[in-house]
């Protein structure tokens, strides 16, 4: 592949990402959305004391919030115990006009549970739009050029929910991926490492580095054959992108998806590879 079949490539799959910005959030990403909107937010103490019970927990929330969901917490199970506050009406004895001092004020705090999505069966959340196909050597080759460019390569669990990071020469995965979706996260992670290190992070908002980032694997994954269905658009807008946001960085998005296709292309058909600046 050379340089000017990358770039028809490029533009090709950015035409078809920004008609999907257009056309707004997808009904997938809207349910997911509205679901997990509802999931509750924690203080930090109570953070702390899910964290030191069940480390492993995602979504957490109590018996009758489940129930709202169409799940049930599992018989046997055993709750997770947060501080919730005790709130109610307190009067000042010394104001005449005690009706209308009546103010709510937190009392104190009493223990209850909450139960992790793990504990709980019944009607599936909605997921998150994900890449699908076989990508066939592109993946050993797309991991081969990420060591070739002096990237450290890791796998860790504890990075949940997060699927990838990336952090200045290193980039970790979730351990597991589905074979198409590992190759898209990692060049979501490896577009990072070629844009965003340096200089140019600080010049740089995180929707923009997100956009562009999520752009170049989507770019990548299409010109593959992976079906990319909605994953890349409603990932975008998940993080305030939008078609305005591509526009504005799409001579760097093409540069950055060609560079990564020339070095995953065969090797009876690739050119010499490009390396990091």
């Amino acid at each position: 592949m050379n340089t000017e079949q990358a770039k028809q490539l490029s533009e090709s799959a950015l035409d078809r990402l920004m008609t999907a910005l257009e056309q707004g959030q997808s009904a997938m990403l809207k349910q997911y959305l509205a679901v997990m909107s509802r999931f509750r937010r924690y203080s930090w103490g109570n953070v702390l004391l899910i964290y030191s019970q069940r480390p492993e927990a995602t979504h957490v929330g109590g018996y009758h919030f489940w129930l709202t969901l169409g799940r049930h917490v599992r018989k046997g199970e055993k709750g997770i115990v947060i501080l919730a506050p005790m709130v109610g009406r307190k009067r000042d004895a010394d104001d005449e006009q005690m009706e209308e001092n009546e103010k709510t004020r937190v009392f104190g705090f009493k223990a209850c549970h909450v139960w992790d999505v793990t504990q709980t069966d019944g009607a599936d959340l909605p997921e998150f739009a994900t890449v699908t196909g076989d990508p066939r050597d592109y993946l050993n080759r797309l991991v081969e050029f990420v060591g070739g460019q002096k990237i450290a390569l890791e796998y860790d669990a504890g990075i949940a929910p997060a699927k990838g990071m990336s952090s200045g020469g290193k980039i970790t995965l979730l351990p597991d991926l589905p074979p198409a979706e590992h190759l898209a996260v990692l060049a979501h992670e490896v577009a990072h490492e070629m844009l965003h290190r340096g200089e140019r992070r600080t010049q740089t908002t995180h929707t923009v580095r997100e956009t562009e980032a999520e752009a170049v694997a989507f770019v990548v994954a299409s010109a593959i054959g992976l079906d990319v269905n909605t994953a890349s658009s409603d990932y975008v807008q998940l993080h305030g992108g939008d078609k305005a946001t591509l526009a504005e960085s799409l001579a760097v998005i093409q540069q950055t998806a060609a560079a990564i296709l020339q070095a995953i292309e065969p090797v009876e058909t690739a050119t010499a590879k490009p390396q990091l600046n």
